[in-house]
């Protein structure tokens, strides 16, 4: 009997010895794909290709695209930031834009992005924040960790240690999407200078459907705000001064406020009202004692707000509105004034 048994565990134990290989050999080979292809363009010893953004969350594609030397400035902020066309502004104002804009961004990740950039860029020409209800009204935990997946490895740390994040099946997946682009397989879909139009082509505007969305959308909270609301400027505006202290005398900062929805706004003396005006505050006085910083507010009460035509929904707004806000921000920072009612400019930059 125990000759049988041993006999039998010969052809096991080969079985388990050839699996073994295979598996090794497998993953051994998907792991070197995925290092050779690189696809956040992150590894220091991965072979120069002509590699483009590939993955939706743009958390893992903005390390990389803030090393390249052909930018000079940079936007920071949420979605409500990201139809600022970085060819548009740069062809005004003759800088080099990376927008770096992400959706759902904290206040937190929007600080390490602007940090990525600086390491690249010690002296950048222009840096532009959008200040919305991320900061506004920021989620808890918002001021010190990220609101989406967020791979610190790519932030500040040796780049060596990418090599021990790419075993994994969304490392592989996004090599395949490169490697497919990089084959001539794939479109490119977002833009090698961080923008790309997350909203339909403006000959699909849809009034009905549009309104069909503000109707289903939360409404703004109108119960009476608290005494001393207006006045109690929200928690994070320690880190934006930290930010604009982090940047060189040389540096243009923009601050502005990107339009929203009047809906959205809330009526006079409501929480949302208090809320969006201690904001306002906060800003002032944090870029009140700067000589550096160019603050413009789209987000009050004007024509442009209350006209529901100029949203695709209560928070984002249509590409020719995207136009007149990078006319009117390359008219503020070229001339120091703006005619359009659309924007006030509370702040300006003094000459040095």
């Amino acid at each position: 009997m125990k000759q049988a048994g041993a006999g039998q565990a010969g052809p096991w134990r080969r079985f388990a010895l050839l699996a073994a290989l295979v598996m090794g050999v497998t993953g051994g080979g998907l792991y070197l794909f995925i290092v050779t292809v690189d696809p956040w363009n992150i590894l220091p010893f991965s072979p120069r290709l002509d590699r483009i953004p590939v993955t939706s969350n743009t958390r893992y594609t903005m390390p990389a695209l803030a090393r390249e030397a052909r930018f000079d400035s940079a936007i920071i902020g949420t979605s409500t930031s990201r139809l600022m066309q970085p060819a548009v502004l740069g062809r005004g104002l003759g800088a080099h834009f990376l927008n770096m804009a992400m959706n759902s961004a904290s206040p937190w990740e929007q600080s390490r992005e602007l940090d990525a950039f600086l390491r690249a860029h010690p002296a950048p020409r222009i840096i532009m924040i959008g200040i919305d209800a991320a900061w506004c009204h920021p989620r808890p935990g918002s001021l010190s960790g990220p609101n989406r997946p967020w791979p610190e490895w790519m932030y500040g740390h040796p780049a060596w240690m990418g090599y021990l994040h790419m075993a994994s099946l969304y490392a592989l997946q996004e090599a395949a999407n490169e490697f497919l682009w990089l084959a001539g397989r794939k479109a490119q879909r977002f833009g090698s200078d961080g923008y790309t139009s997350f909203v339909p082509p403006d000959s699909r505007y849809d009034p009905a459907r549009v309104q069909a969305i503000f109707s289903r959308w939360a409404p703004p909270d109108n119960t009476p705000a608290p005494p001393g609301m207006a006045e109690t400027p929200p928690p994070g505006m320690d880190l934006l001064a930290d930010m604009l202290a982090r940047m060189p005398a040389t540096t243009l900062r923009v601050v502005w406020f990107p339009p929203a929805s009047g809906f959205l706004h809330g009526t006079p003396g409501s929480v949302a009202d208090a809320r969006l005006r201690a904001c306002r505050l906060g800003v002032n006085q944090v870029t009140a004692p700067r000589h550096d910083t160019l603050v413009l507010d789209f987000n009050h009460d004007t024509a442009l707000t209350a006209d529901r035509d100029n949203f695709w929904d209560p928070l984002h707004y249509r590409l020719p509105v995207a136009l007149r806000i990078m006319a009117d921000i390359t008219a503020a920072i070229t001339t120091g004034h703006v005619d359009d009612p659309a924007v006030d400019m509370p702040h300006a930059p003094t000459p040095p």
